[in-house]
This record gives C-alpha cells, structure tokens and sequence, in this order.
C-alpha cells in the first residue's frame, strides 16, 4: 500500500473527515489554522506568524524531504493539517522525524487530530524512519498529551520553562514512539 492509500484509509468517525496528502491549493487554509496556533495557543513557539508565501516554502522543504504533509477535510474544507519533519539536521538523527499537528480551532476535539496523527504515523512507517518524536509545547496541553499517549507514544521527559509566550514560561513536554522496528534492528 503506497502513502495515498494509507492516508485515504484514515478518517476520524466523530468528524467524518477524510485524511489526505496536502495539496498546494490547500496552503491559504493551512497558513489561516497555524496563524490561530502561533497567536493563540503555545503548541508554536513563534510568536509571529509566517506569512502564506513561508508556509508555501515550509511545504516544499518537508515534501523535498520525501516526508509527509496531511490535510484534513470536511464538507471541502480544510480543517487540520499535520506533517513529519527531521527531529534534528545532524546526519546520526536521520532516522528519527518530529510530528506536527494542528486543527482549526472551531473543530478542536472531534478526532481530527487523531485521524490525522494516526494517518502520519501510517505513512512514516512505510519508510526509512524509525522513531517519532512529540514536541508538545505547554505540559498544560493535555489534549495533545492524551492524543500522543492514545497513538503509542510514551512520555520522554519535560524540559521546563524552556519557553517564554504570551508574558508566561512554557514547558516542552517530549514524547516518543517507534516506527516499524524501531531499534530492533539496524536501518537499511
């Protein structure tokens, strides 16, 4: 089964959406739902939003990578979006990718981020990768937390107060599962 059908064989039952590979005319969306993250939440750590034309290079970069970028659609609306990127640029954590991912806030908590993080996971174990890592900002998001644990993550540690946002510290709580075999063997 190639990544397509992985992805198309990933919905979420309380939002009847569909999980696919995100397309460039998708991005206006995209750029809108993170926007909302990065000014209202602490699951970014920016705090100014790229504008659209940096999402679209952002994009580009993960695809040129051969990784995954998923979009989530109800009704032709895009509704969260979610992607793998490298967890570090240093060539010995080639094997190891970081998951993203964001819903619009009006369909928080409908299994949208499930539906999309179990369809990222799906695709990542189709290649090279070995181990995924979570990067939830704010130990408070035990939303994000619970979704991380509820897919097979298991909790890694908290780096605390490592962020300053919206005049309060927050901590970064890391998470980590494998991905096929994980270390049970050597990568080809």
């Amino acid at each position: 089964m190639n990544l397509s059908q992985e992805v198309a064989a990933h919905t979420a039952p309380k939002a009847h959406c569909d999980v696919r590979i995100a397309r460039e005319h998708d991005l206006d969306a995209i750029h809108r739902i993170y926007s909302q993250h990065v000014v209202n939440g602490f699951a970014s750590f920016e705090e100014i939003p790229p504008d659209a034309t940096e999402i679209r290079r952002r994009h580009r970069a993960i695809l040129d990578l051969g990784l995954p970028y998923l979009a989530a659609e109800i009704g032709g609306e895009i509704v969260g979006y979610s992607y793998a990127s490298r967890y570090r640029a240093r060539w010995a954590y080639r094997f190891t990718i970081e998951d993203s991912v964001y819903v619009a806030d009006e369909y928080a908590g409908r299994g949208i981020g499930r539906a999309l993080l179990a369809a990222l996971i799906a695709g990542c174990e189709n290649g090279p990768w070995r181990q995924m890592v979570a990067v939830i900002g704010d130990s408070g998001n035990s939303a994000s937390i619970a979704l991380h644990r509820g897919l097979g993550f298991r909790l890694t540690g908290t780096l605390q107060a490592v962020g300053f946002k919206r005049g309060r510290w927050v901590d970064t709580v890391l998470m980590q599962r494998a991905l096929a075999e994980g270390d049970r063997s050597a990568p080809t």
